[in-house]
């Protein structure tokens, strides 16, 4: 889709006039995505900011382009493949990722087009893809300055672990929700105890009892100070004993007081372990099964494991009960997500994070609205090294090889394509040397980190965008984004380029329905844009979502589109009779008279 302003390039930033640029860095929509009202939302405070500074004279550049969405994209198309009865692993890595950049192809121009619907003034001659050359170029490049510097280590940790997807998924990617289930009641004897001697423990996952490497309590709960010290025996594990011990973390109130740590398997658990020494145990497969740890449950489902495992609990005596809870659902797309020790590549946060902190503290970032400067900072200053591999096969593939024969661990090659890596190898290893690439990505995130200046040029700061364009000025997007790619962008900008890669952050609220309930399709309250300006038209749409208060949700209603549709309207005849009653453009004399009066000036 061609629109006239686009093709005579109307949009295009230009220098005739003088002045600073303004630029604004669009966020990548996903190429999976089709228009959602956050989209309509951004582009529209977006357009009028860079609309209002092209008519004041500046150099106006507005970077459109679109996220190659690593998980959501693989997903899309392994459904694609799975409706003709074909299995991604019925293909070799190379013709799924055919089979993508196909579908990429056929259909990953659509959310383009949409924002395209909606006016934005972007100048589409610049528009990027995450994986297109350049870009993929800067994500190799950014991977290989971190490792350099010490920034990016190879390790296995407690991850967040898709069983459907076989991949690490980001601790800011699970979705929580609340779930009603059940807490278990179950008997642990103490060792060498009498019949009475046992300790009752209430869980709401008694399948991970045989990662179980000891039993807290807190040191000053007085009804277990006779217990710590001792060994617990672990049910139906054949008589396994852990060790009974105090830690101040526990809360006597919660459940009976008595904790399970499963370090394998629970993250307040795996730093409890890691602070006192204890062992880690893994029960779990990563397609979500139950290992040889787990014994006589091994080969078994997580779920249909948890249901077996209660009924021979009831069986032995070792259940005291089980009763309704509602408690938080950790989930991605659905699925809930299990914490599972794997080996993944990390980026070591902190260093980084001090100096986008400091940013913000210089002034050299203005976060707007303030109130959200707490949030960003409070993030900062807790923030966990960043996991950044996932096992996928559509994405940046870590520029990692390793060498046959040798621990992955200890021998690898770090490079910018495999020539590279061949070369080095040969040059440590002998000239027969076989090298193999990690077969991991990473995570979408760490690309789009790299947006505002990977898209101007980045590695080569030579490059006319980069040196007229960079840092740019305003990055705009919604509040729940923060995290995820606004405070990533300052760190891996101040890293890459010395300098914070925007001046501001304008920070929108989320849209909301009528009653002030977030959208979703299980509610069945989602307003479609595309719907919405084919009833109300789009500047009713884009006059309605501006109306807003920075940093504030929306609830929109028919009411509120009614009525401003009504508003632009008025506006669209007035501005209709203002032309109709222009003089001809031949008219030097006529428009003189009108130049003359003050108030056209």
């Amino acid at each position: 889709m061609l629109y006239r302003w686009e093709s005579q390039g109307f949009f295009k930033p230009n220098f005739d006039r003088g002045g600073d640029p303004f630029v604004v860095p669009m966020p990548p929509a996903n190429v999976t995505g089709s228009l959602h009202m956050g989209h309509a939302m951004f582009v529209t405070l977006e357009d009028i900011m860079i609309r209002y500074f092209r008519m004041k004279g500046r150099p106006a550049l507005w970077i459109p382009g679109t996220d190659h969405a690593g998980i959501a994209t693989q997903l899309v198309v392994e459904k694609m493949l799975a409706a003709k009865g074909v299995k991604r692993t019925d293909l070799t890595r190379e013709e799924f990722t055919e089979r993508v950049w196909e579908w990429k192809e056929k259909y990953g121009s659509t959310i383009t087009n949409q924002i395209k619907r909606l006016g934005a003034s972007c100048d589409w001659t610049r528009e990027c893809f995450t994986l297109d050359d350049q870009l993929s170029r800067a994500v190799v490049e950014a991977f290989i300055r971190l490792h350099e510097k010490g920034l990016i280590y190879q390790g296995s940790y407690l991850v967040n672990w898709s069983p459907n997807l076989q991949t690490a998924v980001s601790d800011l990617e699970v979705e929580y929700s609340e779930e009603s289930g059940y807490l278990y009641f179950m008997k642990y004897r103490v060792a060498g105890g009498s019949r009475d001697d046992f300790m009752t423990i209430a869980t709401t996952r008694p399948e991970t009892l045989f990662g179980d490497v000891a039993i807290a309590v807190n040191p000053e709960d007085e009804r277990y100070a006779k217990y710590v010290g001792r060994l617990a025996i672990v049910p139906l594990t054949f008589g396994r004993h852990v060790p009974i011990i105090a830690d101040r973390y526990v809360d006597p109130e919660f459940g009976t007081g008595v904790l399970k740590i499963s370090p394998g398997h629970d993250q307040n658990d795996y730093h409890i372990a890691r602070k006192l020494g204890l062992p880690i145990l893994n029960v779990m497969n990563k397609d979500g099964t139950l290992n040889d740890v787990a014994g006589l449950y091994s080969g078994m489902d997580r779920f249909e494991a948890r249901e077996k495992l209660w009924s021979d609990l009831v069986e032995t005596n070792l259940a005291v009960k089980k009763e309704p809870y509602t408690h938080p659902r950790s989930q991605r797309g659905g699925e809930v997500i299990e914490p599972l020790i794997s080996k993944q590549w990390f980026v070591t946060m902190e260093p980084l994070a001090e100096r986008a902190l400091q940013a913000v503290e210089k002034g050299q970032l203005i976060i707007l609205p303030e109130r959200f400067e707490k949030i960003y900072n409070n993030w900062l200053t807790n923030i966990k090294d960043w996991c950044i591999s996932r096992q996928l096969w559509w994405g940046h593939r870590i520029p990692v090889w390793y060498i046959v024969g040798k621990k992955c661990e200890e021998d690898y090659i770090v490079a910018r394509n495999e020539e590279e890596a061949l070369a080095k190898a040969q040059e440590k290893y002998g000239k027969s040397v076989e090298i193999y690439q990690d077969p991991d990505v990473l995570d979408t995130w760490f690309s789009s980190a790299l947006w505002p200046f990977s898209t101007l040029g980045w590695p080569d700061t030579s490059k006319e965008d980069f040196k007229h364009f960079y840092p740019t000025t305003v990055l705009e997007t919604g509040h729940d984004i923060l995290f995820f790619w606004v405070a990533r962008m300052v760190m891996m900008g101040i890293e890459f380029t010395g300098s914070v890669p925007f001046s501001y952050v304008y920070l929108h609220g989320l849209i909301r329905d009528s009653q002030g309930r977030k959208m979703s399709k299980s509610l069945g309250n989602v307003i479609d844009p595309l719907d919405t300006m084919k009833e109300y038209g789009t500047d009713a749409l884009r006059f309605t979502l501006c109306m807003g208060t920075a940093g504030q949700d929306i609830n929109l209603s028919t009411e509120r589109l009614t009525s401003n549709k009504a508003f632009t309207n008025k506006l669209w005849n007035a501005g209709k009779f203002l032309l109709q009653n222009l003089p001809d453009r031949s008219d030097g004399t006529a428009w003189d008279l009108l130049l003359a009066n003050e108030v056209c000036h």
